[in-house]
């Protein structure tokens, strides 16, 4: 079973940037597709971004491709979402989450572990 505990969520101006990290702990993280998924406040947590696990294929929710792109380092055991040209509708808790079963599609299957979030708040 693998622990994830995400950082780098804060409060920024619209326009700016921030990113995001997901650090694996319990298991080797190059053993599971990831995963970021946000959740704003009275909305339903919605797909972000995904990435495999060799970091081959990535797959953005419409929203913020072009903005957002997600990376991982295996050997240091995280991954990253670097979010750039944020906007007001960015604002959210963003969770990172793990997939066992392996697919460059994001849909293709549940994620297994989650971690505890990560608040990102975009100012005007």
């Amino acid at each position: 079973q693998v622990q994830l505990v995400e950082s780098g969520g804060g409060l920024v101006q619209a326009g700016g940037s921030l990113r995001l990290s997901c650090a694996a702990s319990g298991r080797t993280l190059s053993s599971y597709d990831m995963g970021w998924f946000r959740q704003a406040p009275g909305k339903e947590r919605e797909f972000v971004a995904h990435i495999t696990r060799s970091g081959g294929s990535t797959y953005y929710e419409d929203s913020v491709k072009g903005r957002f792109t997600i990376s991982r380092d295996n050997a240091k055991n995280t991954v990253y979402l670097q979010m750039n040209s944020l906007k007001l509708e960015d604002t959210a808790v963003y969770y990172c989450a793990a997939r066992v079963y392996s697919s460059s599609n994001p849909y293709a299957g549940p994620f297994n572990y989650w971690g505890q979030g990560t608040q990102v708040t975009v100012s005007s």
